[in-house]
């Protein structure tokens, strides 16, 4: 196991070798039309999109960056120009209930269409009407009645006159109204003379005058009734007038209209209404009052003739595609706006706005599932939606009962539209777990991957796809070593040698910056040098703090050591991830042993700085320890292990295995070459499990050991499940050739402890005695030791008890007498 030979050069990078590829740049290669490794999540899209029941939504599944909303809204917009083009939806006055305003629905146009005529056939009437109230068989007709209901009056008047004139009476007309007067010879007798006549001639005048003066009340209570009527006469002289204008125009109309039941039904509605407020028409508009630079219109306005287009698609093709950024409650479900008049505010159906669902009606409303979350109200309302299948415009205050004012109820709208939330995976697992209602409205998951296979095919695949990105935009185009460049690093990304990742945005990135490096240059092409400099430019920016760790441990702040060798003390390796950069980290590890009762102390655990998973990785150690040095007796010691210099949480079980070997290393009192350090995670049988970080993690412990100088002693011990994923720096890489740095695959603790203490672990035979001298002899050997410390302890405590017990004494017989007399 000493003789354990460090991995080859060629492990460590693997390489992609531009004479692979048969182009000279990527100017001579064709773009992607299908889509890289996603074969699973396109045809997750294509059913979901397909499929047309109930509940079959899209959640699009991955991380941000990888190029989910762009696959799939070029897959919608193939799919959608073929698919019928939507309906127009519009909200008509509702003149019986103003406040409940009717819905229609119209062919694609036809709403923006009925919309122009109505407001064509207002403007008209607002002149056509007016002029033919002002013509002179208007005027006639109107001077005809008016004589008619005179030459009425005046007949009654003038047959009453005629009658008090033959009881020689006569009908006076003064400022106060009617009065009745004696006459003689056709003259109004005096009063004075009026007081000589005789008292039955008196009697005879004054029984005459109060029989007319009651055919004078009967005809002047008959006055407002014959008024009336000629009101009513001028009112339906006023309706004829304006039905003549309007039912013209109206019927211009129906017959633009005439399949659409409903539009019919509404033109009688208004032409009802036109004719029944054809005053309207002949008034004045009042000049407009400004408060506040808010323009109001004081008098009655023809709105309610207007017609709101809520949504049209225009001359678009097919189906929409709506992506809404803001996704409040309002925006998603619509809204009823207000204007401010003289200081209230009013509304009617003109100002009901749509939101995105009425915007992809009939077609694809795309939603990032985050920002509807963090949105109050507007999960609730787009699940309320999708379940009723209806748009229900309500605002807030009224769907909770908060505000007491009147509002409008708009008639709802059938939805029929195909969500398609974009997110996290977590957010889709979440939802699936807390809300009952999620797996009943999104039933499809496209779960896109990651990464790739990496092959030749899939080398070819991304210098295609990097040629599509360089075209679209704009960038200079690509020779083979920087294609060949790219691939390595996205190897690097994603943290294995035999993937690529898919992650687009960073792929567009670096592609980016390459291009501003060679036009920097004044190159035509990008070289591979560009490449490399834009990923050094990257790290230069953000490794200000990993400078700092590791000026700390070259100026021996943070001890670290990297030659010599000390028992109980081991370089482990850690990850940090700030941001978008992570690095590598070495950490002192050590840890003490001593006679105990099988505890295993870790300290990081004790002080509430250890994670779940790196105490699980500790407890594991212990029953390690205890299955294959103590399989049959109690474990006689306590151990205590401890991440020096660590001031923060602690967490993972990737130096479980770095824990193990100092702890051997103690117990087998065994120095550990501190020029090494391991990495890795290890099971209760001792084998070494995958790590993740291991690239950065070599490279942390390496960059401070060619800090302080290589010697060709210095190296890392990785699991050898890691080695598919190395992809190191180059300089490492020529490090490690030229045999200055040195990178080991373990399999087992047993090589591990052997590789760093230069002792081998020994294998048990079939008695399950180790070699002597080896690290498992010694090791058991100690525990042995100890249990024999343990056992000699417990028999010294056993004797002492034992002489320490007093000689039992006779009971006293009692007689009465004093105790003091007895004799002892």
């Amino acid at each position: 196991m000493t003789n354990h030979s460090p991995l080859e050069p060629q492990q460590l990078h693997h390489l992609c070798d531009p004479a692979q590829f048969g182009f000279q740049t990527t100017a001579d290669l064709e773009d992607m039309t299908e889509i890289i490794g996603q074969m699973r999540a396109v045809d997750a899209v294509r059913f979901g999109a397909g499929i047309r029941h109930d509940g079959y939504n899209l959640f699009v599944l991955g991380p941000s960056g990888i190029g989910k909303r762009a696959m799939v809204r070029q897959f919608l917009e193939k799919k959608a120009v073929a698919e019928a083009e939507p309906a127009d939806w519009c909200y008509l006055n509702n003149f019986a209930m103003p406040h409940k305003p009717k819905s229609l629905r119209l062919p694609s146009g036809k709403g923006a269409e009925l919309r122009m005529q109505m407001e064509r056939l207002v403007d008209y009437l607002r002149t056509a009407i007016p002029a033919l109230f002002e013509s002179d068989d208007y005027r006639a007709k109107t001077s005809a009645i008016q004589e008619e209901f005179s030459k009425r009056q005046d007949q009654m008047f003038k047959e009453l006159g005629e009658e008090a004139e033959k009881r020689e009476i006569v009908l006076l007309r003064t400022p106060d109204g009617f009065a009745f007067a004696p006459t003689r010879d056709h003259e109004v007798i005096p009063p004075d003379e009026y007081e000589k006549l005789p008292e039955d001639e008196r009697q005879k005048v004054e029984s005459a005058i109060a029989d007319l003066q009651k055919r004078l009340e009967s005809i002047l209570s008959h006055i407002p009734q014959l008024q009336k009527e000629r009101s009513e006469r001028l009112k339906q002289l006023n309706r004829e007038t304006t039905l003549v204008v309007v039912q013209h125009m109206m019927d211009e109309l129906r017959a633009s209209f005439a399949t659409f039941p409903e539009v019919l039904k509404y033109f009688d509605v208004v032409q009802q209404d036109m004719v029944e407020h054809g005053d309207d028409f002949r008034k004045q508009q009042r000049e407009s009052a400004t408060l506040s630079g808010i323009t109001m219109v004081a008098s009655e306005s023809f709105h309610r003739y207007q017609v709101n287009v809520l949504v049209t698609n225009g001359k678009k093709p097919g189906a929409p595609i709506v992506s809404e950024d803001n996704p409040t409650y309002s925006n998603l479900v619509g809204r009823v706006e207000h204007i401010a008049q003289l200081g209230a505010l009013v509304t009617d159906f003109t100002l009901i706005k749509p939101g995105a669902l009425h915007l992809a009606n009939g077609g694809y409303l795309l939603l990032d599932v985050r920002k509807v979350l963090m949105q109050p109200f507007a999960w609730e309302g787009l699940k309320r939606a999708l379940q009723s299948r209806e748009i229900h415009i309500e605002s807030l205050g009224q769907l909770y009962s908060l505000v007491s004012t009147v509002s409008l109820e708009p008639e709802p709208i059938p939805l029929d539209v195909k969500i398609v939330l974009f997110g996290d995976r977590m957010f889709y697992y979440l939802l699936q777990e807390y809300d009952p209602e999620f797996g009943e409205l999104f039933k499809v998951a496209a779960d896109f991957e990651d990464y790739i296979e990496r092959n030749a095919e899939t080398h070819q695949l991304y210098a295609r796809l990097i040629a599509t990105l360089t075209r679209k935009d704009n960038l200079l185009p690509f020779d083979r070593g920087a294609v060949a460049r790219v691939i390595e690093h996205s190897a690097r990304q994603i943290g294995d040698a035999e993937r690529l990742s898919v992650h687009m945005r960073s792929v567009v990135d670096l592609l980016h910056e390459s291009d501003f490096w060679a036009r920097d240059g004044g190159r035509s092409v990008v070289e591979v040098a560009d490449v490399q400099r834009s990923i050094d430019s990257r790290i230069r920016r953000l490794d200000r703090m990993r400078d700092r760790l590791h000026e700390a441990i070259l100026r021996d702040i943070l001890m670290i050591d990297t030659q010599g060798m000390v028992t109980g003390q081991v370089n482990g390796l850690s990850v940090m991830e700030l941001g978008n950069f992570m690095f590598g980290q070495p950490t002192r590890i050590t840890a003490t042993t001593r006679l105990g009762d099988g505890e295993l102390v870790n300290i990081e655990r004790e002080v509430k700085l250890s994670g779940a998973i790196h105490s699980k990785g500790v407890l594991i150690l212990s029953s390690l320890l205890a299955a294959r040095y103590a399989k049959n007796q109690p474990l006689p010691l306590s151990a205590s292990l401890v991440f020096e210099q660590s001031y923060g949480l602690v967490e993972g079980d990737s130096a479980s295995m770095a824990e193990l070997c100092a702890l051997l290393s103690d117990l087998a009192n065994a120095p550990i070459k501190q020029s090494l350090a391991i990495t890795g995670s290890v099971n209760q049988f001792g084998q070494s499990q995958a790590i993740g970080g291991v690239n950065e993690k070599i490279e942390g412990f390496f960059d401070i050991c060619a800090a302080r100088g290589l010697n060709g002693e210095q190296g890392v011990l990785i699991p050898a499940a890691n080695v598919k994923h190395l992809m190191l720096r180059h300089d490492v890489v020529e490090a490690a050739a030229a045999g200055k740095f040195r990178i080991y695959a373990v399999e087992s603790v047993d090589q591990a402890i052997s590789l760093l203490t230069g002792v081998p672990a020994g294998e048990a035979d079939a008695d399950g005695k180790y070699p002597e001298g080896s690290i498992n002899a010694r090791v058991a050997a100690r525990v042995a030791e100890l249990m024999s410390i343990r056992e000699a302890i417990a028999q010294q405590f056993t004797k002492k008890a034992e002489a320490k017990e007093v000689p039992r004494e006779e009971p006293i017989e009692d007689n009465g007498d004093d105790p003091k007399d007895k004799p002892k």
